[in-house]
Order: C-alpha cells, then sequence, then structure tokens
C-alpha cells in the first residue's frame, strides 16, 4: 500500500492515512429533502403558528442534515462517492479496497462501477465485470478477484470505484433526530460566528446524543 500523509497535527507531525484509498469525490448528494419535518421544528422552537421564517428553517434543517451526516459519516439520504487507488502491483492478485463511507450492513452501499485506467497511450478508463468483485460488509471493503494485467503504470490512482452511501437506518433513530432539533435551535438562535456571551454546552447535547452512533476508526 502506498503511504499517504493527509496533513499535520498542532505540532506539525504527518499523520498517515492507513488506508488504501488515495482521493475521495463526493459526487452526489440530495440537498432538498427535508429529514425533520417543520413541525417538529417549529414545535422545538416554540414558533407555532408564524409562517414567515418557514424557508429559514427549511434551509437551515438541510445544513443541519449535511452536518449530522458528516459528523457521523453515514447517509441520512442517499450520497454518491468516487474513490481512487493506487496501483497495487501484480496483476492477477486479489486486493481489498477500503471505502470510505458506508452505511450498516450488507445493503449499506450500492457499487455503481468499479474500473482502472488501462495501458493503453493515452490511458482509457476501463469497466470490470461485476462478477470478479464484491462488497465485504463486515470491513467496509471491495474485495476484487484479480488486478487486471493490463493496469496502467503512468496513472497515478489507475483504479476507480464509484458506489452509493445508502440510507441509514440509524438516521430515524429518536436520539438522533433529537439531537439535529439540538443542533438547529443553537444555530437558530446564534446567527452570528461571534459572540460577547460565554456560551457553555449543556449536559447531554449534540455531543454527547451523537457520539454512541460515531464510528470508532482504529
Amino acid at each position: 500500500m502506498t503511504v499517504d500523509y493527509l496533513g499535520g497535527n498542532a505540532n506539525l507531525t504527518q499523520v498517515r492515512n492507513p488506508f488504501s484509498y488515495e482521493k475521495i469525490e463526493q459526487i452526489s448528494r440530495d440537498i432538498q429533502t427535508s429529514w425533520l419535518t417543520l413541525d417538529e421544528i417549529t414545535n422545538q422552537i416554540n414558533n407555532w403558528g408564524d409562517e414567515s421564517q418557514d424557508g429559514y428553517l427549511e434551509g437551515l434543517e438541510v445544513a443541519v442534515r449535511m452536518a449530522i451526516e458528516d459528523y457521523l459519516g453515514m447517509a441520512i439520504f442517499p450520497i454518491q462517492y468516487r474513490v481512487y487507488y493506487g496501483n497495487f502491483g501484480q496483476s492477477g492478485s486479489t486486493v481489498s479496497l477500503d471505502i470510505p463511507e458506508a452505511s450498516a450492513g450488507t445493503t449499506g452501499i450500492t457499487v455503481n462501477s468499479v474500473a482502472y485506467y488501462n495501458a493503453s497511450v493515452p490511458s482509457v478508463l476501463t469497466t470490470i465485470a461485476s462478477s470478479t468483485y464484491q462488497y465485504d460488509p463486515s470491513g467496509n471493503k471491495l474485495i476484487l478477484n484479480s488486478v487486471p494485467n493490463d493496469i496502467s503504470n503512468q496513472i497515478s490512482n489507475p483504479f476507480v470505484v464509484t458506489y452509493t452511501n445508502n440510507a441509514s437506518f440509524i438516521a430515524q433513530y429518536p436520539v438522533v433526530k433529537q439531537a439535529g432539533l439540538l443542533l438547529l435551535t443553537h444555530l437558530y438562535n446564534n446567527r452570528s460566528n461571534t459572540t460577547e456571551v460565554k456560551l457553555k454546552e449543556i449536559p447531554y447535547g449534540v455531543d454527547a446524543l451523537l457520539r454512541p452512533y460515531k464510528k470508532l476508526v482504529m
């Protein structure tokens, strides 16, 4: 596996990427559909009968939903990714491709395509038959039975996987939705990036409610 350094911490030391992917692109995401209903929101902020802010609240709800998706590394609504992997070397060998974000279960993701850049000049992106790979939900990995013998040695990251992270059932847990309402209330009441008041986090706030569902990355 190629050693990849993703960045630095406060001490300016490099952090090694322990996974097999080299580059991730988010290529499709729902930024329209509501997760929290307007009734749930107006009840949370005690804003009954006033429809003048409905548009603002609906936009805020989408931002909250996306923030929770990113925090938990899960999809409340399907999100599509394109992931690039380096050349793993010996043709014909079996390789495992780490999937960056995956909802739980055997149907947590849908693999849309697996492809590689071949050795032609210029290289051609070639789709791999779905019968030659399988998804391993126990390790969030895509297992490719055999590395193609005509893979490019010139393209930096010749393997390309496109997949959809499907909606997680966890998104409908009342505790997760309550965390969303708490975060929305905070953003509704604090509309500036700065404040003269020193804010304090409440017990059992957003982080405490969501922490049991945040993935542990070893």
